[in-house]
């Protein structure tokens, strides 16, 4: 029996939650769940989107999932996802991305994994505004150390990138790759032009690449840009991509894009003891408690979560059953269908049903 940490979220969420769960259940692995509030439920009360509580909970229980969490843009609070990979030092964001028939795309020989450093890069948070004294003295360090003046009306973002970090998130690339029967592991920078920090990344990637030469696992890299024009052209040619935290963030999401987007895009947040899963798209409030929404990427997280655990045989049966509904196209939700509004189109607890059937 496992004892798994599950945070409902807000907005579309807890839809979204409590069809991923009754899937699970539906597996028949036994799973107790230790119910966690986060996000805009719980602000007002709390005075904090991230109470102590949830983060006591996913310590102990070593495993959570969560459904999205909103985060108000331009102001309020800090963005819960970004507070748990640092609190928990999830390094490694893992964000899959593989076609399923009867899904719209251009690409239906896409099947590539991002492997994202999560803690480091101008994720940092080390910024200083605009006219603060902070700033000013920033600038005329830089300028004292490198004899380049930077704009008075500038703000500032420190961008470091670590050997040690580096060095982990190659090896947890190259760990995935071996256990997941993948062949090859691209390194993504910008070394070309960021000699000291993209340079450091991909110098320890080729150092790490070689503890692996044994593997039989291919060893390549390729400049950000370059990735991104490939990936759009021969995505077929890629297979698990490894990055710091800001191109992780972007080319992750053009991943989703080839494959129909962040509804059928699971994802996980994962540590040297902890595994946080959850789906890559946000909250969408506006739909919240229509049973309107598409619950694959949430029950896909799911799936990983069961590999995670080494319940193969549960995730393989879970996941087979999701392809099966979206390749039927039936009982499926309005962003799964040809037309988006196409009336014969089901909600997010009836596709849910459909998938608890092919169990």
């Amino acid at each position: 029996m496992y004892t798994i940490t599950l945070i409902p979220g807000d907005g579309t969420g807890p839809e979204i939650v409590d069809a991923m769960r009754r899937c699970v259940e539906a597996t028949g692995v036994d799973i107790t769940w230790d119910v966690q509030h986060a996000g805009m439920t719980v602000l007002e009360e709390e005075g904090t989107p991230l109470p102590d509580s949830v983060l006591d909970s996913i310590r102990e229980n070593r495993v959570a999932i969560k459904g999205p969490i909103t985060t108000p843009v331009g102001g309020g609070f800090r963005s819960v996802n970004v507070a748990l990979r640092k609190l928990l030092d999830l390094y490694a964001c893992l964000r899959p991305s593989k076609f399923y028939e009867g899904v719209k795309s251009r690409y239906p020989e896409a099947d590539l994994v991002v492997v994202r450093e999560n803690t480091e890069d101008v994720y940092a948070g080390i910024e200083f505004e605009r006219g603060t004294d902070e700033c000013a003295e920033i600038m005329e360090q830089i300028e004292r150390l490198t004899g380049e003046s930077i704009l008075d009306d500038s703000g500032i973002s420190i961008k470091p990138i670590s050997e040690s970090a580096s060095a982990r998130i190659v090896r947890f690339a190259f760990d995935y790759a071996i256990e997941n029967g993948r062949t090859k592991v691209t390194a993504v920078h910008k070394a070309n032009i960021q000699k000291f920090s993209d340079g450091l990344f991909l110098e320890t990637a080729r150092r790490v690449a070689e503890e692996y030469a044994d593997s039989g696992i291919e060893f390549e890299d390729r400049i950000v840009d370059n990735m991104a024009m490939q990936l759009v052209q021969k995505p077929d040619w890629y297979d698990v991509l490894v990055m710091p935290n800001l191109y992780g963030d972007v080319i992750s999401d053009l991943a989703c894009g080839l494959i129909g987007g962040l509804g059928v895009a699971p994802g996980a947040n994962i540590g040297e003891e902890i595994a946080v899963f959850e789906p890559t798209h946000g909250s969408a409030p506006k739909y919240a408690g229509q049973n309107r929404v598409n619950p694959t990427a949430t029950i896909l997280s799911a799936v990983m979560m069961l590999d995670h655990l080494k319940e193969h045989e549960a995730a393989d049966r879970l996941e087979n059953a999701i392809a099966e509904v979206i390749a039927e196209g039936d009982r499926v939700t309005y962003d799964l269908k040809p037309d988006r509004d196409d009336p014969s189109a089901v909600g997010t607890s009836e596709m849910a049903d459909a998938i608890i059937e092919r169990l």
